[in-house]
């Protein structure tokens, strides 16, 4: 225990005593900012896509999403890496143990969870809803339009799961980026790093601005996302 009270009390004093740790805590928040915006530019569109469109294959798509959704983050660290390598397909690239592998392999985490998520958005949307809005005229890209707002608040689940899935991730990342000192190196794997070393104040020190990094940005989000479900309450009522 008393080694838990000083990795806290170690965590304050770490923003004024180590330089390295704003290059840490930049790296964290750049790369996995980075690797959740790309999913949401593919991953909203191509959920979007799935709960309205019927066409054969679909099945197949969703399989594929779902398996993806529970993907171990280490399989795709191997995945991302064979890719990488200088014998890999990808390898002239030469981005292996490079902030762009992190956020490739990250992207690939997050964006079958956004996916997903955002399908079961348009899904649960009422099905008369289609009837009402053609019923007065709109065309197809109105349809759309009021489709992706009246579902626009479940979907901020997508967001909430697809960072969350990412900022905890170490599997992935150390085998795509190295754990690089002052360039690949983010919380997570500087926690292993710690860890490992038997610094252990430092590492729960660590841990404390990760949880105080994750729990702030979720609060964020929960909190425009309960916004949103009060205004359309108040519709209700």
């Amino acid at each position: 225990m008393e080694v838990l009270f000083t990795g806290l009390k170690q965590s304050i004093s770490l923003f004024k005593s180590d330089p390295d740790l704003w290059q840490i805590v930049f790296a964290t928040l750049t790369i996995t900012g980075t690797a959740t915006l790309l999913s949401l530019l593919l991953g909203m569109p191509a959920g979007i896509f799935l709960g309205l469109v019927d066409f054969k294959g679909k099945k197949a798509i969703l399989s594929v999403v779902n398996t993806g959704m529970g993907l171990p983050p280490v399989v795709v660290g191997l995945v991302v890496s064979l890719l990488l390598w200088r014998s890999g397909i990808l390898g002239f690239l030469n981005i292996m143990y490079t902030p762009l592998a992190i956020v490739i392999a990250e992207f690939i985490i997050a964006c079958p969870i956004v996916v997903g998520l955002t399908f079961a958005a348009i899904q649960n949307l009422d099905p008369s809803l289609r009837e009402q809005v053609l019923s007065l005229g709109a065309s197809r890209y109105q349809f759309v339009r009021t489709v992706i707002k009246e579902a626009r608040i479940p979907t901020l689940a997508a967001i909430i799961a697809g960072y969350g899935s990412i900022i905890s991730e170490v599997g992935a990342t150390i085998m795509v980026g190295g754990n690089i000192k002052g360039q690949t190196r983010v919380l997570t794997t500087a926690i292993l790093l710690e860890t490992q070393a038997g610094n252990f104040e430092k590492a729960i020190a660590l841990s404390t601005i990760l949880l105080v990094l994750a729990i702030s940005l979720n609060v964020a989000f929960t909190k425009v996302q309960q916004k949103g479900a009060r205004n359309w309450q108040k519709v209700y009522r």
